[in-house]
């Protein structure tokens, strides 16, 4: 089933006054376009001219498909409230529009949000066209309106938002944007006043702390990546290039986490490997503990590395079509790939995955994922939940899913990676009682963690039945994926075709958001990374 955003706007310079509306019609899946309304309604207040553009974005919607839902969101208080039967509606000249606008749509299909002003500004701009074609005496022109360039020319010279894009918006709408910043000659409309109730909290965007990369199951990365990072915010292609290293140091394990102000000057168990075969350069730092396979300059890496990718390549990577094909360029299924908050072992960067007493989240775990909830919340691109059958990970989803007012899908493939015995040690008590098992499993993805745990090349070929099961059941849809971190780099090195080393090469942190598309034609498309900017 198809949804459908549908932003709608009135305003009146007068209230009553010469007044007007703006609406339009987005793809949910896509963030594309599909269609804009706007009208000169003459003399009328501000909520009746709001009324009329949620009457007119909805006929729209309902004329592109009938059976879609429809997500309204508007900056009217009043519209939304009483739409959604919260609040009664008095006024004489209302009623008749709210009953239309009910009759449109089956209510079951419609749900309302009321939004900030400034997340608004395509409708406004809408209707401050029709306004200004009623005031010259002509009627509102689709093939002259530059309403939706100026919104995304504005958008784009405001503060990043706060939530990830999800399913953001195709890059040719970026290149439009660009084009509209070109025209800014004439002094933009002026918006209409109205009654628009404000927001009363707001989700500031983190400081980065230079928080030290760690790989592998639980490793919790802090809260303070990405700093002064312009994030891929959605590109349609991936051009994403392997990491130089900086000289952070890596740790790999489960739990593993990056405690809270990054790795630098900070005494950590850094335990050498007792063999010394080559490494590439680029690896400066000594290998560390928790889930995520680290960057360890000393341990062993043969050729045999190379070999085992190879061995299960068919297996894992995302199949791609070639210049030769044609692109698909319809719907993708988008993952939002939301890692999990901390956990008691988070900060003692102990491996935890999926074989040990799984944790539940900690106080700071549970604020982590209230604050994801609201930043998934204000953005509103989410259409399902999926989680991993971790207690932690089930923890976080039910804060998102409780914002969000949808169930959560439990799936096993999501799990964390099986440590074996290394479940609960740090690194260090690992290359104390384990050295030879520990120098294996850094030197080739089809090695596994003593006792028989789970190897990266098993988890990978888990993870790539698990992608391919998820894109065929949610294909050109929004989904969260709640799940850990070797998942999540597993899968973002899958889109990217990367090495199984590449896993050692990526920071992910607790209660941090990424997100890959994937396409009809095989092809994917990583558009964020370890975004933790709701954290801050």
């Amino acid at each position: 089933m198809r949804e459908f955003i549908v932003e709608a706007d009135g305003g009146s310079r007068g209230n009553p006054g010469p007044a007007g509306y703006g609406s339009v019609v987005i793809d949910a899946a896509t963030g594309e376009t599909l269609a804009e309304r706007a009208e000169y309604i003459g003399v009328a207040t501000n909520n009746v001219a709001e009324y009329r553009g949620l009457v007119a974005g909805l006929e729209a919607a309902r004329d592109l498909d009938a059976s879609a839902t429809v997500r309204v969101r508007m900056d009217s208080k009043l519209v939304v409230e009483q739409m959604s039967g919260r609040w009664k509606i008095k006024h004489p000249d209302m009623k008749p529009l709210a009953a239309r606008a009910a009759r449109v749509l089956p209510g079951s299909q419609v749900t309302y949000e009321w939004i900030p002003r400034e997340r608004n500004k395509h409708a406004d701009r809408l209707a401050n066209e029709a306004m200004d074609a009623g005031k010259r005496g002509e009627a509102w022109s689709p093939s002259e309106s530059t309403a939706e360039l100026n919104a995304r020319a504005a958008r784009a010279a405001a503060p990043a938002p706060t939530g990830p894009p999800g399913d953001a918006t195709a890059g040719a709408a970026r290149a439009r944007a660009a084009l509209a910043s070109t025209r800014q000659g004439a002094e933009a409309p002026a918006e209409p006043e109205e009654l628009r109730a404000q927001p009363t909290t707001t989700v500031t965007r983190p400081t980065a702390t230079g928080a030290t990369p760690h790989p592998g199951g639980e490793a919790a990365e802090a809260t303070g990546a990405g700093k002064g990072r312009e994030e891929l915010r959605a590109q349609p292609t991936t051009t994403a290039s392997r990491p130089t290293a900086t000289g952070a140091t890596r740790h790999p394990g489960g739990e593993a986490a990056e405690a809270t102000g990054g790795g630098r000057g900070r005494e950590e168990l850094r335990a050498q490997p007792t063999t010394t075969a080559s490494r590439p350069p680029a690896r400066t730092g000594p290998a560390q503990p928790g889930g995520e396979a680290a960057e360890t300059p000393a341990a062993a890496r043969p050729g045999d590395d190379v070999r085992a990718a190879k061995n299960v390549a068919a297996a894992q990577t995302t199949p791609a079509s070639g210049w030769t094909a044609p692109p698909d360029m319809g719907a993708p299924a988008t993952f939002v790939l939301l890692r999990h908050g901390e956990t008691p072992l988070t900060p003692q960067k102990r491996f935890s995955g999926s074989g040990g007493s799984d944790p539940s989240l900690s106080a700071v775990g549970r604020e982590q994922a209230e604050r994801v909830a609201a930043a998934l919340a204000a953005r509103g691109t989410i259409q399902a939940i999926v989680a991993s059958p971790l207690a932690r990970t089930r923890q976080t989803a039910a804060a998102v899913a409780a914002r969000l007012g949808l169930d959560v899908l439990v799936e096993d493939g999501l799990r964390e990676t099986d440590f074996g015995a290394w479940e609960g040690l740090t690194f260090g008590e690992v290359r104390e009682r384990h050295p030879e098992d520990l120098n294996a499993w850094l030197a080739s993805p089809e090695a596994e963690p003593t006792g028989g745990g789970e190897s990266f090349a098993a988890t990978a070929q888990r993870m790539a039945a698990t992608r391919d099961k998820l894109i065929a059941a949610y294909a050109g849809r929004t989904v969260l994926l709640v799940t850990h971190v070797t998942p999540i780099k597993t899968l973002v090195r899958l889109a990217l075709g990367a090495p199984p080393e590449s896993l050692f090469r990526m920071e992910l942190s607790a209660a941090s958001l990424s997100a890959v598309a994937y396409y009809g034609d095989g092809n994917a498309s990583v558009r964020l990374f370890n975004d933790t900017s709701h954290l801050r």
